[in-house]
Order: structure tokens, then sequence, then C-alpha cells
């Protein structure tokens, strides 16, 4: 005896028991019909357990039979019933976690996770969603949720109903938890973001760009965190905007929304204006700002170089009533200016020699300060002055108006570097840029997106830390790549279920470090 299949002309399969021990066949029992293969599998094992009875082998061979049938469920499946499961067990959970499931919306959900996956274009994100989270989308349907995730200021749109408001407020409450209930220090900074375009318009404006991209169209992003780098708000401007008139407009919009109530602010020297330093002593904020040494008065720039400063040396100049200027001297920052100024001054020798400055060379931007023109024609570099310079290697300004020390001053300042690493993520780990979109809404929730993720990334690694983890940021997310979901239904069963396949060690750390509920 023995297992037949029989196709038939209707596309379907007949399984059968067939006997050839009289040279003709006969059939001995028929096990009915499969329309796919799954089906006709499992009629095949029924028909081998009735030929195992038939012969009297079943009992001796029961252990064989159960191998039949577990190889026979494995032959059925495929690599569709496969899902990468990562993501979703493990940012999904952040997501969660910090409150974003608050926001309704599935659709926001798959892209802010996929940004922290597989960041790209939105019809990667598509193909993504397809392949791997058996998620269908159009995308002129993503792009009509990009068109209405976010709202210009000219629009008549309540604010709550703006996801960017819920976002921001969100991730402001999980900012002031993480701290300890309060934020009572500020870091603020731009950088500039691309697009691969050519066109510019009402938003979109060459400027001068922080990536070295002048020919492109960009936006600036002014972004404002707390201590860590915790997000608190952002803001998007014009690419031609000058950086000192984003600061006060968000400062004032975050402190009207959450009542900061006042805390220090911290910004670099981009900041530094009259303007700018009027408005924060008007609404009463203390504020620590980059200083710039080699633009104050004569007497203060005298009193500053006749200081004759080592390494290690502090000075506090008493500008104004509650205004101080201080002034710090490091051989790593002198080390690093006296690297910059003679790389700039190769750069200098190399164009002068080409012969093709003109007089619109003549000007103060970067080391053209040092170029000079002698005559009508002849343009050279004075280096009386680039020898004059060396003279403020190694110094660095902070003007302040807090009650701090000047150690104080000067350690706080150093916190800069929690904004700075906000963007390098943002623009490495989930390639804010280039952008590709052109409609300033769609720019407004691609921004929005990128915030989010960021977000879930910095939770991410509050959690790795906490539990002293040697997982860096980045190997948790390359981890989740190869977390898989086992999508099956037993051959007597036609109920779909879900099973996580086992982890690697690896995999379980992180599992379990997020799953922790006693985290903060």
């Amino acid at each position: 005896m023995f297992v037949r299949r029989k196709p038939n002309k209707i596309g379907t399969t007949s399984v059968q028991v067939i006997d050839k021990s009289h040279r003709s066949y006969h059939v001995i029992k028929s096990f009915g019909v499969g329309h796919t293969e799954v089906e006709i599998r499992r009629l095949e094992e029924k028909a081998r357990h009735y030929v195992l009875e038939r012969q009297g082998l079943a009992n001796s061979l029961f252990e064989d039979e159960e191998e039949i049938k577990l190889e026979s469920f494995l032959s059925s499946l495929s690599n569709s019933q496969l899902q990468v499961i990562g993501p979703e067990l493990i940012f999904g959970t952040l997501y969660d976690r910090i409150g974003y499931d608050q926001i309704r919306s599935t659709m926001f959900r798959h892209l802010v996770i996929t940004r922290l996956f597989s960041p790209g274009s939105k019809l990667k994100t598509i193909d993504y969603l397809f392949r791997y989270q058996g998620v269908s989308y159009n995308i002129s349907k993503i792009y009509r949720f990009l068109d209405n995730l976010c709202h210009r200021k000219d629009e008549k749109v309540k604010i709550e109903d703006d996801l960017k408001t819920q976002v921001e407020a969100i991730s402001y409450a999980r900012t002031k938890e993480v701290l300890g209930g309060k934020v009572d220090v500020v870091f603020y900074d731009m950088t500039t973001l691309y697009f691969e375009a050519s066109d510019e318009d009402d938003l979109r404006k060459t400027g001068f760009s922080k990536d070295g991209k002048n020919q492109c169209p960009q936006i600036f992003l002014g972004l404002l965190v707390g201590y860590g780098g915790y997000p608190i708000g952002y803001e998007v401007f014009e690419g031609n905007i000058f950086e000192g008139n984003t600061f006060i407009p968000l400062l004032k919009r975050m402190e009207e929304r959450y009542k900061l109530n006042c805390p220090v602010v911290i910004a670099d020297s981009g900041l530094l204006s009259k303007k700018n330093i009027q408005a924060l002593e008007a609404e009463g904020y203390p504020y620590i700002l980059g200083a710039r040494p080699k633009n104050e008065p004569e007497s203060i720039k005298k009193q500053i170089l006749d200081g004759h400063l080592k390494y290690g040396d502090v000075i506090v100049i008493n500008k104004q009533e509650k205004t101080r200027l201080i002034i710090s001297m490091t051989e790593k920052r002198a080390s690093k200016d006296g690297h910059n100024r003679e790389r700039g001054l190769l750069r200098l020798q190399k164009r002068v020699a080409s012969g093709k400055l003109t007089k619109s060379s003549i000007n103060s931007k970067g080391y053209n300060k040092y170029l000079k023109m002698e005559g009508d024609i002849t343009i050279s570099i004075d280096m009386e002055k680039f020898m004059a310079d060396a003279a403020w290697d190694g110094i660095k300004g902070y003007i302040t108006n807090t009650a701090h020390t000047a150690e104080e001053v000067i350690e706080n300042y150093r916190n800069l570097w929690f904004i700075e690493r906000a963007f390098r993520l943002n623009k490495s780990d989930l390639e804010v840029r280039p952008i590709y979109h052109r409609l300033h809404n769609r720019i407004e929730a691609h921004i929005c997106i990128c915030f989010t993720a960021y977000s879930i990334m910095l939770e991410m690694e509050r959690l790795l830390k906490l539990h002293y983890s040697s997982i860096t940021l980045k190997r948790a997310q390359e981890i989740t790549y190869n977390m898989y979901q086992l999508n099956y239904s037993l051959p007597n069963s036609k109920v779909v279920k879900n099973q996580v396949l086992n982890m690697d060690t690896e995999q379980r750390e992180l599992y379990e470090i997020v799953m922790n509920r006693d985290n903060l």
C-alpha cells in the first residue's frame, strides 16, 4: 500500500491510499480533495497514518510518525509566515511607554517606527511595511496623511488638533518626568537641512548651510532640549533667516504652553545679539551664551590679552550691573584653534597662487579676513594679521547674567553637546536630511516624525544606561533586525497563531530591559 496524489481537472488534488498487490491499482480509501499545498500535505499525513495502522506498525513506529507530522508541518511553512517583530516589539513598546499611543493614528506609529528601523524615503517605508509588517499603504494615502499631520501657522486649525502640538506636549511631559519633575535648564541651537532640489519657495531658501550645501535650498531647524538632550520643542524656519531671530519666538511659545518658570537658557554665540539679550532680560530669563571676545571693545580686548592667560586660567570681567564676561584658556582649544588657522592659511595660499581671487574676496568672512589688496590688482595674505590672531588661540568667552561661579558657567555651557548630539543622531541615524518633500505641510510632517523617533532613541539609551548594559544604541537598533515571529496554523486547525521565535543572548537582554515595568 502507498499514498498517491491524483490531480483533478478542476485544479484540485485527491489523496488516496492505493493497493497494488494483484498487479493492478486498487483504491482502498480516499481522504478527500486539497486545494492548496498545505491542505494536500495534511491529507497525505492522514493517509500515511492509515497505512501504518493497516500494517500493524502504528504503535511501533509512533516516533517515526511524530517526525513525519513535524516534517510535514515544517514543509508547509513559507517565508511569508515569518515576520520581523523586533521594531514593533522594542520601539513600539517605547512609543507606548512615552505616551505617543495617545495619538490615535496607526499610520503615524508605523512611520515613526520605520524611521527608527529603516530610515529612507516614503516609498522605501511602503516597501518595508509591506514586506515585514504585512501592512499595505498607497503612497497617495501617505502623502494625504502628511498634508494633514502638521499645519502651517496661517491655517485656521485648533491648536489641540495639530499633531505637532500633541507630539511636543507628550515629549515635554516625558522630559519633565525623567528630569525629576522640573526643567530648570534649557539648551537651544539650530541647524540647516537641505533639499535635493533646485527650486526655492516661501520656506525653502538658499542661505549659509551648516552642511556645506550652499547651492541647495534649505530650511532652518531650531531645537530646544533639556538636560541630557531630552526634547522640549522645535520650530522650522525659512532657509535664509538670521539665526539670532529664531530663538525668542520658540522660547516664548514653550514658556506660554508649559509654564517653564524661567529656566537658565544656554545657547552658542550665534544667538549673541543685543536684541536677544534685551528680550531675555525683559522676560526675566537667566542665560549663559557663547561670547565673541574678538568683537568686544578695545578696552576689554586689551584687558584679556594683557592678562597673559595660561592654560587653565579663568578671568571674570563685569560688563554691566548683572552681566559678566567670563574668559577661559585651555590647551585643547588652543591646539584646535591653531590647527584650524593653519589649515585656513593653506587654503588661502592656494587660492592666491591660482590668481583667481577678486576684490569681492576681500571681506571678513572666515579666513578671508587675512587677505589684503595691494595697489589695484595685487591680492596677498596679511601675515602680520595672521600672526596676531595666534594670541587668541585657546581663549573662549561666555556671557551670563546668572549668579553661578565662573566654573559653573563653563560647565553648564559645555553641556551644549547634548543638542549637538541630537542633531548628529537625527542627521546620521534617522537620516532627517536630505529632504525630498516639496510642500510646506509635508516638510513639517517629516520633521515631526523624526522628532518623535529621536525621543524614542533617547528613551532607549536611558534604559540601557539605567541597567548598565554593554549594548550600545546603534547595536540595539541592529538587534531588532533579526527578531522574528512565526504566524502559523496547526494541521487540524484553521486558527492562525503567533509565536515569537527564541532570542539570542543580546536580544533577550534588550527585550527584558525594555519590558521591565520598574523603569522610571
